[in-house]
């Protein structure tokens, strides 16, 4: 069985709309592109080593008309070995409308998106979830997910759709490797889904060290 890596980009108040540019989401947004000051060489190289691997892509309808118009025009471009890597792979996509799917290599989820997700696991190795807002809610809230890579930028913007807007439910996760700043602040969080839910606990108690005398 094959992995689901969700990949997001983030403001420190958890916003991850439109991170790329003015055009990608600006309904009742004023701030698309907010991440383009904040690139530096660190980040891009995480991002990179991050779609090493990558054997499909699965997109919301959104994301994949903003990548199918970009994508196949980069191969000779600085973006070329990006734009190799998602070219060649299959590209699957979560919609309930009737998306343009020209890009070559593209398919149309069917309404069970939860068991068209579970196959497409079965099929392939890493599969990427890049953007995707309103796909990321449904598989955070069906825990159809392996990995969840964040890109924590240092700006707050106070509106817009966030990372966990209604999808998250009770979840354990697991730090896989030690977060990593860039010099501009953004810090790279990789967390991997783990088993049962949060406990709780009374950080009053005697094993917490607090000092407190519980008798």
């Amino acid at each position: 069985m094959g992995l689901i890596h969700i990949e997001l980009f983030t403001t420190l108040d958890l916003v991850g709309q439109a991170p790329g540019g003015p055009d990608e989401d600006p309904v009742g947004f004023p701030f698309g592109g907010w991440q383009a000051p904040l690139l530096d060489e660190v980040a891009g190289a995480q991002v990179m080593a991050a779609y090493e691997g990558t054997d499909a892509l699965l997109l919301g309808r959104r994301t994949y008309e903003i990548f199918a118009a970009y994508w196949p025009h980069q191969e000779s471009g600085v973006d070329g070995g990006i734009a190799t890597l998602f070219n060649s792979v299959p590209k699957y996509v979560a919609s309930r409308g009737r998306p343009d799917l020209s890009w070559a290599g593209s398919t149309r989820l069917g309404p069970d998106l939860a068991g068209a997700v579970r196959e497409i696991r079965d099929r392939h190795e890493h599969v990427k979830v890049v953007g995707s807002l309103n796909l990321v809610q449904t598989l955070l809230r069906e825990k159809l997910f392996d990995r969840l890579d964040l890109w924590v930028h240092p700006v707050m913007l106070g509106v817009g759709k966030k990372v966990f807007d209604g999808g998250a439910v009770p979840t354990n996760v697991t730090l896989l490797e030690p977060p990593v700043a860039s010099p501009t602040g953004t810090v790279y969080l990789r967390y991997g889904l783990a088993d049962g839910t949060p406990g709780t606990g009374d950080m009053a108690a005697p094993d917490r060290g607090t000092g407190r005398d519980s008798r």
